[in-house]
């Protein structure tokens, strides 16, 4: 299976590094260096070919785009464990702010965490750690446990989905069976136009895409 799977990003790589070369073989190379970007020579005629605009300034750079991998489960600086602080009846919203009010869901600072761990299990290992950031005057480097490729050009807004009624688990896995995140749901566009079909809300490109 690992042998096919590596077959499969080899031949991919080779057909989009020929893809590549045909388009910088397309791009006309007589336009004149002295124009700044998004401006034009009136006194030049108009190019008689199509100018391509690739969405990476190299082929190695959209290979590097379209094989990144997001791995299930990220390595934390922090075991944060989800399910503790569900289990003891802590909404999602108290420490993901603005979650219900605009696009992002913030993630709590050290010092948000701090106000609740000065008190309450303060001796145990990761709650250390976690008074070592605040000591240095750091905030936790966490990372992102869902996200998309730059070059899809997509940002969720989460606050018309929390409105709507939408269960946090629906795109991120029941999280009182989870301690540190892990992607459960794999977000691809067929997943996200399954449940506003279903829904019978705007599947129109624009909605998700910008």
């Amino acid at each position: 299976m690992r042998a096919l799977i590596s077959l499969r990003n080899l031949l991919l790589v080779a057909l989009i590094c020929a893809s590549g070369w045909i388009v910088m073989e397309a791009v006309p190379s007589g336009a004149p260096s002295g124009t700044p970007l998004g401006t034009s020579d009136l006194s030049q005629p108009p190019p008689a070919q199509a100018v391509f605009s690739p969405a990476h300034g190299s082929v190695p750079a959209a290979i590097s785009d379209f094989l990144n991998r997001h791995p299930a489960q990220p390595a934390q600086p922090i075991a944060f464990p989800h399910n503790v602080h569900l289990a003891r009846g802590l909404p999602c919203e108290v420490c993901h702010t603005g979650v219900d009010q605009g696009p992002d869901a913030a993630i709590p600072s050290v010092k948000f965490c701090m106000s609740c761990h000065l008190v309450i299990a303060r001796d145990r290992p990761e709650i250390r750690k976690m008074a070592a950031y605040q000591a240095r005057g750091e905030d936790i480097p966490w990372v992102r446990v869902y996200s998309y490729s730059a070059s899809a050009h997509v940002r969720f807004n989460h606050a018309p989905h929390i409105r709507a009624g939408i269960a946090c688990s629906s795109c991120h896995g029941d999280l009182l069976q989870q301690s540190t995140a892990v992607r459960a749901v794999d977000l691809k566009m067929g997943y996200c136009l399954g449940c506003h079909t279903q829904r019978k809300v705007s599947i129109d490109c624009t909605t998700c895409h910008y």
